[in-house]
């Protein structure tokens, strides 16, 4: 008998993502040593972006924290039109790009690249990327190794994302089921994520965010108030102010919250989502205060975790500017002045500033996500 060494055991191990890619890039370059980078991008069909996620390269990044729409990348595009990889053995091809990415990546010095996309049972998720600083790396026998190596990646993601998914959907059906009448629409959703996605990456290079921690926070922020499901109706719906003790049980909501979501994890077998305790701060501490008046916990400051700071923001921003039975819709310039106003006493003023500092990108948000008047 033989003894032999699994070169790829650390994938049997609870890693996150990004430590199982950089395994399995160390095994490629084994086979493979020209291959400097392994990455992965994640289309949103909501908005056609494509989202920078993971990547395996160390501090060969030239594309953290980006995303462009699909239709500005035409090669990308033609490989779900023609249905198959794209193989580019010499990136002097692309010198002339005008498209940010295509700049970025030649500034890098990349001389070759193989692109492969991901699909899931028929829905594409987005690309793998392979790329060489060697021009005309990638022969027959080259692509078909990589062949192997990216379906195993794919695989490894689309675990990943199906296990998110299956978390989001399992507590927001629970809230669907338990209040059919909630007056949060589909697209204040889409617009508050859409908001903490924003903010995270604005604060991503001084907090040093990676793509998959703001991949989180806009994948988890819409599950900020599931511990309203634990909420009566005759308080969660009572059309004037609260007294004290209505008040008291609408603030157990966010620590009901975080019981919530330990529940499904446990039921549901999903304790091995990675990053889960954005999530958790998310619905924990979403109503903690900058000056330590908020609750559950009292938190102050910085003891508050960014994630649920950053929520906080998108979430008041988008109540504001939202029309609803009791009120119309602030607009834009009340909104940014109040949240200025709050900045540093209730919410975190690098949160409010990368908000308000960014009117565009707001106002397409809005564009795109705008209300059904009709319900």
């Amino acid at each position: 008998m033989t003894s032999h060494q699994d070169t790829l055991d650390a994938l049997n191990s609870n890693l996150p993502l990004r430590e199982k890619l950089v395994r399995t890039h160390q095994v490629v370059q084994q086979q493979i040593p020209c291959i400097a980078r392994i990455a992965i991008a994640l289309y949103d069909p909501k908005t056609t972006l494509l989202k920078t996620y993971l990547h395996s390269s160390g501090e060969d990044d030239p594309l953290s924290r980006y995303e462009a729409r699909l239709s500005d990348a035409p090669s990308l595009e033609n490989i779900l039109k023609e249905g198959r990889p794209r193989v580019i053995n010499n990136m002097l091809t692309f010198e002339n790009g005008k498209h940010e990415h295509t700049v970025r990546i030649g500034r890098q010095g990349y001389a070759a690249s193989y692109t492969m996309p991901i699909f899931s049972n028929g829905m594409f998720l987005g690309f793998i990327f392979f790329n060489s600083y060697e021009p005309d790396v990638f022969t027959d026998v080259t692509l078909n190794q990589l062949d192997v190596f990216g379906h195993m990646v794919s695989l490894m993601v689309i675990n990943e994302l199906t296990t998110m998914r299956t978390l989001l959907a399992a507590v927001t059906t629970t809230s669907h089921f338990t209040h059919l009448r909630d007056p949060e629409t589909g697209s204040h959703i889409d617009r508050m994520s859409r908001y903490a996605r924003l903010i995270a990456s604005v604060l991503a290079p001084r907090h040093q965010l990676d793509d998959a921690y703001i991949e989180h926070v806009f994948m988890y922020s819409p599950l900020h108030d599931i511990g309203k499901i634990a909420i009566p109706d005759r308080i969660l719906f009572k059309p004037g102010a609260l007294d004290e003790n209505e008040l008291n049980v609408m603030r157990t909501h966010s620590r009901k919250g975080r019981e919530i979501i330990d529940d499904v994890l446990s039921n549901f077998g999903l304790d091995g989502v990675q990053q889960i305790n954005i999530l958790r701060n998310i619905a924990e501490y979403h109503h903690e205060s900058m000056d330590g008046r908020g609750y559950p916990s009292g938190l102050k400051g910085a003891e508050i975790p960014l994630e649920a700071r950053i929520v906080a923001v998108a979430d008041i921003f988008d109540a504001l500017t939202s029309r609803r039975p009791y009120k119309d819709a602030w607009t834009n310039d009340d909104a940014f002045a109040l949240l200025n106003r709050m900045a540093g006493e209730k919410l975190d003023g690098e949160c409010v500033n990368a908000l308000v500092d960014n009117r565009d990108e707001v106002e397409r948000i809005q564009q795109q996500f705008q209300e059904n008047p009709l319900g």
